[in-house]
């Protein structure tokens, strides 16, 4: 069948309903019926499924970083939450999660179209409905439904499973074998507790990306922010950190600053996407604020000092 774009474009209905590109003869293309685009393809503004050509963005990368540092993030927290004084077992497991995350992200990016390579092709984002496309079938008699559903984000939708299923498939591969050999000190029943919590909190992840992930899309900036700046005052107070010098007496206490602040740091260019340097590169100066902010006004409210003057006001 033959067609114009124009005829195309009155004969599909629904945002995401188009029609396949069958042969093309010079400058006529013969269009298949209407439907579901093919993966790796979405509708133009014609209503004709058009392969994705397009590479993500700085923003897409930034989102893609985002949720490869989500699993990474709760390794390194369930690591140092169950592995108690040993920190030796804890940094050979710290940088054997880093290993899993990079290699898994690697992989994904080798095994997606176009395959053997880091680049990737993509559609481009262009609204919240584009994540949700099962929201949009059509029903033009409000009895059959016209099933459209697609992958209009392609890859940034799917290519997260797969990341998810890497670090699971590597974890499980390496962790155990680490762990039994390193975390001696630790019973029976705690060294493997940090696999165990993994084993959790990737099916909750992977729940989050299907429900969730339009809304992550264009929250993470702000998440990051947010969750980083609440974090590091809860850390700074659990470990009674009121001033410079108690930040120096510990090294960990260091670590977990400066990774605050590259946490900062993303959030903010993700925030500004640095499309322009001159503007946005001073808004890293930033990064340091929340927490002199805190180390200047600690010892104003020491509950010790607060119920002392309250005591004696009384």
């Amino acid at each position: 069948m033959f067609g114009s774009a124009v005829d195309v474009q009155a004969a599909c209905l629904g945002l995401y309903c188009g029609r396949t590109v069958l042969s093309v003869n010079g400058s006529v293309e013969t269009y298949g019926d209407c439907g579901v685009c093919p993966r790796g393809q979405r509708t133009d503004d014609n209503k004709i499924c058009r392969e994705c050509v397009g590479s993500p963005d700085r923003y897409d990368w930034l989102y893609l970083g985002f949720m490869a540092m989500l699993p990474l993030v709760l390794h390194w927290f369930f690591i140092e939450w169950y592995s108690g004084k040993k920190s030796f077992s804890a940094l050979l497991q710290h940088i054997t999660a880093l290993f899993e995350c990079s290699v898994a992200a690697i992989v994904t990016l080798l095994v997606s179209d176009p395959v053997g390579s880091l680049h990737i092709r993509s559609c481009k984002v262009k609204k919240l409905s584009d994540w949700y496309t099962m929201l949009y079938n059509p029903s033009p008699d409000y009895i059959t439904t016209v099933h459209c559903t697609q992958e209009a984000v392609y890859p940034l939708y799917t290519i997260v499973f797969i990341y998810y299923a890497f670090c699971l498939v590597l974890m499980m591969l390496l962790r155990p074998l680490l762990v039994k050999k390193i975390a001696c000190g630790l019973g029976k029943s705690d060294r493997f507790k940090s696999i165990y919590a993994a084993l959790y909190f990737f099916p909750i992840l992977t729940v989050l990306q299907a429900v969730g992930g339009g809304l992550l899309y264009y929250a993470f900036p702000y998440i990051i922010l947010v969750v980083s700046l609440v974090t590091l005052a809860v850390y700074m107070s659990a470990s009674e950190v009121e001033s410079f010098k108690d930040l120096l007496v510990r090294k960990k206490r260091l670590v977990v600053l400066f990774s605050h602040w590259l946490l900062h740091a993303y959030g903010i260019i993700s925030i500004s996407k640095l499309d322009k340097l001159e503007q946005d590169l001073p808004l890293l100066a930033l990064v340091p604020a929340p927490a002199l902010f805190y180390l200047v006004t600690a010892k104003y409210t020491e509950p010790s000092r607060i119920l002392s003057e309250g005591g004696n006001g009384l």
